[in-house]
């Protein structure tokens, strides 16, 4: 990763800018734009977050803002309403204020002296998810969007919910916002108001939990918001870019195929960061990439992007399993559609002695997993230090179905999402499946290529996310699960094996009864798409990444992290523990320090799936001098087989004082949950 030191235009900082809104709300910006902006305006790149343009994201934004800005764009990094700097209180994740917030923004830089009229919006996450609803409100002046690790779809693709299934990263989220939000103003922006504005957040913050575990199903709530319901109301050109070890695998390619102003998609090995300073390597310039996106469709320049492949992916070659990974070799290709156009499906049936490309006759396999199946699932979104990505599959394949083919004889690519059509009964009108495509390695190790996890009582006849139907015990059904898109080249010699369970602990919550699950064998089989190679193919290239120069940080203490299962040997329980400490560093620019530490721990016993239990706690330090405030966040989710029941509690401090405490205690009725 190249440092630039010096750019075409030369770049001034406003540390803090506030920003009116029409209601008198003021919104903190921190701005980056060439010096000579007011003589020679420039296009605007908004980026409008949550996250804390003062400490949160100051380390990213050093390495990303500074480097467009020099290139002639004024870059606004923008903090949410009750987050940051920022005036008044913020009650959900994308809501009707934030993107009438944004409206209102927008609204302000096109009349800036300094603008053009031109805007683009760039985030990652949060910021990618927003980039795209306020483009589909069409506000004047929003031209294009580069949106990163985000969807179109709030309840089928995002932290809450998968396959109808509840993820635990729906408490785990709403935990760590619970810590993120708590924190106060810094009080050398907003002055002597920090305490009352403070406060003011810390007897209004909500438990996020509890509003999304009220909507179990894809209602009004999660289509506000799913630019999906209405895509072609999107008319700014769109990049969009994602990786295939993050959350979001899917979005990319359904936004590429779907939006109908100019699109083009990116698909790396990367997890949930930006790629410019991503892991798994190798990263790639996005900067400049972006460049050519904002170049062409804010300042009209003819960069080519619109004769770029509607698909540039990144075709992994396989590693040993290990939840630590660093760098993953590979290729990149090029492609018109997804799926491919070079593409042919290999069909394996799940025949009762393995997988085979011929149907043998039909037969029965049953099985009961234990609860705590799904161990080296990895974190759902690989976000913070790891260990988190899966680990060898065989003792979560102990606790599943199992349904292995022969030595492959040479080489494949696999690209886009497999799908599985399974035909079974249950014992419980709950039930749910976990489903893994998994490649054998020859020394018995076992690597999970890709996965889907369904709750069945979404997809049989008639149903639907958004009005599921109870199962009726012993009856034959037959769904088609789609797995998630993934690219992957398959070694000869490995062997392919499909593994299914009926639950994967952690990573979603378990039904509420143990179920029996039958799989019917040679009626049910498994279509696996495989990318062609193409005579003479040229591979697309990526400039080699650049950023501009990283925040002086002065560390205080260092991170560290660890992810630890341990058995208790009376009672059989497994417990996960994962623990991050982001460390203590002195933001040298304004001497702001900050310390944060994040703690997930996961119970069950292996035949009782209402012994499951999560519990977070997040601690929250900002300090300056003698000046420090700290914030305790506790979030635990437990179940019966009728409600959900989340507790809260919230604690702040200056110095060693306990000013506030505040706590929830609900219980949430289960609906075929």
């Amino acid at each position: 990763m190249k440092t630039v030191k010096s750019f075409p235009r030369k770049v001034i900082e406003t540390p803090n800018l506030f920003i009116p809104l029409p209601d008198g709300t003021r919104l903190a910006a921190r701005v980056w734009m060439p010096k000579d902006a007011d003589k020679n305006p420039v296009p605007v790149i908004l980026e409008y977050l949550p996250y804390r343009k003062r400490d949160g994201t100051i380390v990213r934004d050093a390495l990303t803002h500074p480097y467009l800005a020099g290139h002639g764009y004024a870059c606004v990094r923008v903090d949410m309403r009750g987050n940051g700097d920022s005036d008044g209180l913020m009650w959900d994740e994308y809501s009707e204020q934030e993107l009438q917030d944004a409206e209102d923004v927008i609204a302000w830089l096109v009349q800036q002296p300094w603008s053009t009229g031109r805007v683009g919006m760039m985030g990652i996450s949060w910021g990618g998810f927003n980039g795209l609803q306020v483009a589909a409100r069409q506000p004047k002046g929003l031209d294009a969007v580069v949106t990163l690790c985000s969807t179109d779809d709030r309840y089928s693709d995002d932290i809450h919910f998968k396959g109808g299934c509840l993820l635990s990263e729906n408490l785990g989220w709403s935990a760590t916002m619970f810590g993120y939000s708590s924190r106060p103003p810094d009080p050398a922006i907003v002055g002597q108001r920090w305490r009352e504005m403070w406060l003011e957040r810390l007897n209004n913050e909500p438990l996020l939990a509890i509003d999304w575990l009220e909507h179990p199903h894809r209602d009004a709530y999660w289509k506000r918001g799913s630019v999906c319901e209405d895509i072609g109301a999107i008319k700014a050109a769109v990049l969009a870019v994602g990786g295939w070890n993050d959350a979001y695998t899917n979005a990319v390619p359904r936004l590429v195929s779907t939006i109908k102003s100019p699109v083009k998609g990116i698909i790396g090995p990367w997890a949930h960061k930006y790629p410019h300073f991503a892991v798994p390597e190798p990263r790639i310039g996005f900067l400049q990439e972006s460049l050519r996106w904002w170049n062409r469709w804010l300042k009209e320049q003819a960069t080519g992007v619109e004769k770029d492949p509607a698909f540039r992916t990144y075709i992994m070659d396989m590693q040993s399993p290990g939840a630590n990974v660093s760098h993953i070799s590979g290729r990149w290709v090029s492609d018109s559609k997804w799926p491919s156009a070079n593409l042919q499906t290999r069909r394996l049936h799940l025949n009762n002695k393995g997988l085979s490309s011929v149907r043998e006759p039909k037969r029965k396999q049953t099985l009961t997993s234990p609860q705590h199946t799904g161990a080296d699932s990895g974190e759902y979104c690989i976000i913070w230090m790891g260990p988190e990505f899966p680990g060898d599959q065989r003792q979560d394949d102990s606790g599943s179905l199992t349904f292995d083919g022969e030595a492959l004889q040479k080489d494949f690519d696999l690209v886009g999402a497999p799908t599985l059509t399974l035909q079974f009964s249950v014992d419980q009108p709950v039930a749910h499946v976990a489903v893994r495509l998994n490649s054998i390695w020859p020394n018995g190790e076992v690597s999970r290529l890709t996965y889907a996890v369904a709750n069945l009582t979404h997809l049989h006849s008639n149903s639907s996310h958004e009005h599921p139907q109870a199962l009726e015990p012993g009856k034959t059904y037959t769904v088609k699960i789609q797995l998630d898109d993934v690219a992957y080249r398959v070694p000869k010699g490995h062997r392919l094996r499909v593994s299914i369970s009926t639950s994967y602990w952690p990573l979603i919550w378990p039904a509420p009864t143990p179920v029996e699950l039958t799989v019917h064998t040679g009626a049910s089989f498994i279509d696996i798409p495989t990318r062609l190679k193409v005579r003479g193919e040229k591979a697309p290239t990526f400039a080699a990444p650049e950023t501009a120069a990283p925040v002086k940080l002065i560390t205080v203490d260092k991170p560290w992290n660890k992810r630890e299962v341990t058995i208790d040997q009376a009672t059989g329980e497994r417990r996960l523990t994962i623990e991050d400490d982001f460390g203590r560093n002195t933001i040298a620019e304004h001497s702001l320090t900050t310390w944060g530490r994040g703690r997930e721990t996961y119970r069950i016993l292996p035949n009782d799936p209402l012994s499951a239990r999560q519990e977070c706690h997040w601690s929250m330090e900002t300090a300056r001098g003698d000046w420090v405030v700290r914030t305790e966040t506790y979030s635990s989710m437990t179940a019966s087989k009728t409600h959900w029941h989340i507790t809260g509690r919230l604690e702040a401090y200056e110095g060693n004082t306990q000013i506030l405490v505040r706590t929830w205690d609900k219980k949430i009725k289960r609906r075929l949950l």
